[in-house]
Order: structure tokens, then sequence, then C-alpha cells
């Protein structure tokens, strides 16, 4: 028998498999994951209960496929494999649960720029954990985009502007989503060469999802009882950043450096702070854009110098 979800994903892998320009796909899939924020903020219901049905739609769009093509690897997979997986299924669920509550604190432009930098803790944590290289330019990388997320908060606050109910607790929730999606890339940049991307993600997500729901009990949130238009707003959450989104950007580091993936990245906080003021009419402040732009400046840099040193 074959489920609907199954045939979508495999239509959708098919085609960027074969016919989809791996650039084309990038810019698709910054274009998604630039309208979480978005679609976070038009739903009601909490947080966590928003990102537990959003990975576990994910997953059920996505496991059909995986035990449909890629059964065989899902039920050989090792033990170092399955525990690296669950690590970094385990790290995004923590991404996920501070980072869905920062959306809700701060400014979109504000949160999503600063998770973004991620990019600066797997510089960091590769050289520390890994062994990794990390040398002047990507040092001074890491160095600017700290600066611009300290002129990004402090400008603000100075200025008494901030945007949000608890704007610098949104803020340093969003500094703690982007040590753990670092901690998310470290943990399975390991087994990515070993493993299918669907069969890996299917197994991260579901990971994840058990996470979310552990945190999602111990807050006592309820997990049910949502209006029609919330279920709606989650799955469309799975669909644009979860399968288009994510999983689409798992698929272009195979068919491009991940520099390149790393930069177009920065396309998110900019997209998606323009979604934002039209569709939310919210206005970043004069501080949290000069400071956004050194951010993302210093992550550039620190991206850019996986291919010069």
């Amino acid at each position: 028998m074959r489920y609907p979800g199954a045939m979508a994903s495999e239509t959708l892998t098919t085609r960027l498999e074969t016919s989809v320009s791996p650039l084309a796909a990038l810019a698709v899939a910054v274009l998604a994951v630039s309208t979480s924020a978005i679609l976070l903020r038009f739903s009601g219901a909490p947080p966590t209960v928003a990102a537990f049905y959003r990975v576990v739609f994910t997953v059920g769009l996505l496991a059909p496929l995986a035990f449909t093509r890629h059964g065989e690897q899902l039920r050989s997979l090792g033990r170092r494999d399955a525990l690296a997986a669950g690590a970094a299924g385990l790290a995004l669920a923590a991404h996920f649960a501070t980072w869905f509550q920062s959306v809700e604190w701060t400014s979109v432009a504000a949160s999503v720029t600063i998770v973004q930098s991620q990019a600066l803790f797997v510089a960091v944590g590769g050289w520390a954990l890994l062994g990794e290289r990390l040398g002047v330019r990507k040092l001074g990388g890491v160095a600017l985009a700290l600066v611009g997320m300290v002129v990004m908060s402090a400008g603000e606050l100075a200025s008494g502007t901030l945007v949000g109910p608890r704007p610098l607790a949104g803020n340093g929730l969003a500094v703690a989503g982007a040590v753990m999606m670092a901690a998310y890339v470290l943990a399975g940049r390991s087994i990515r060469g070993r493993v299918a991307l669907v069969p890996y993600v299917t197994v991260v997500y579901s990971v994840c999802a058990l996470g979310l729901l552990a945190v999602a009990l111990v807050q006592g949130v309820p997990l049910l009882g949502y209006e029609p238009v919330e279920w709606g707003l989650f799955l469309a959450m799975a669909v644009g950043p979860g399968v288009f989104g994510h999983t689409v950007l798992n698929w272009a580091l195979e068919h491009v450096e991940s520099a390149v993936v790393s930069v177009s990245l920065l396309g998110e906080p900019v997209a998606s702070t323009l979604l934002a003021m039209v569709l939310l009419a919210e206005i970043p402040g004069t501080w949290t854009v000069a400071g956004g732009a050194v951010v993302l400046a210093g992550i550039g840099v620190t991206a850019q110098s996986r291919q010069v040193e």
C-alpha cells in the first residue's frame, strides 16, 4: 500500500535527485525556513506544542518513505550511528524549544538573526571537539558577529525601543537555540556520509518529537483541544519549514559546499524580517537593523573562511 505522505515525499526526493538544480533547491529551502517564525506568530498555541506538532507532522510525511524505500538501511543502522542520530534529535528538540519561545518574546528580526549565529558555534565546536582549524579569519567572523549581538540588544535597551514582551530573555533564548542547532549539526556530521538523508532525518525527527513531548508534559501545556486553524498551521510548519526547508537543506549539503549553504542561510533573517513587516506590521528598531547587519556580516565571514583556510 502506498501512503499519501510517502508518495509526496518520494516525488519530492526523486525530483531533487534527477531534475532540480541544487542552487534552485537551496533558494526554495531558504524561503521555506523563512516562514517558520511567521507561522509561529500566527499560532496561538504554546510554542512547545507548535514545535512538537511541527516535528510530528514532518515525521508523518517522511516516515512512510523511509520505511518503503530505506527500510533495510533503517533496520541495519549501527549502534554508534543510532546514538549519534539520537543525540542530534535531542539537540534539535532543545533548539526548537528555546527558539520557538524566543520568537514569542522578542522581535522576529532579532530572534531569527541571532539564531543564525549557529554557524559560529559550529566553527568553535568543530575546533574544540573535532580538532578543526580555527584560523584568524574565522575568529574575526565570530568576534564580529558577537559584537553585532551586543549592539542589537544593548542598543535597543539603551534607546528604550525593544520589541516584544520579554525581548532580552527572547534574545538570550535565541542564542541558546543557536548553540543547540550547532550541537545538532556537529552530532550529525559524523554519520551523514554513511546514512541516506530520509532515514537519517526520520530517526532524528522522531527522537526530537519525543524530546519535545517530554518538555510539553513537564510544562503541563495541553496537547489537544486546538481549533482547526491551529492544526492547519502545525501542518504548514511541517510542510514548509520542515520538509521543503530543513530537509531540502540537508539534501543540498550533499551537492554544494557547506560554506555556500551557510552563506545562503543569511537570507533567512532578511526574508523573515520583510515578511514580519508586511504580515505582522512589526518594524525592527534601528539598533536591531544595525546590529543584525553586523551579525550577518560576521556569520558570512565565518562561513566563507571554510573555503579560504
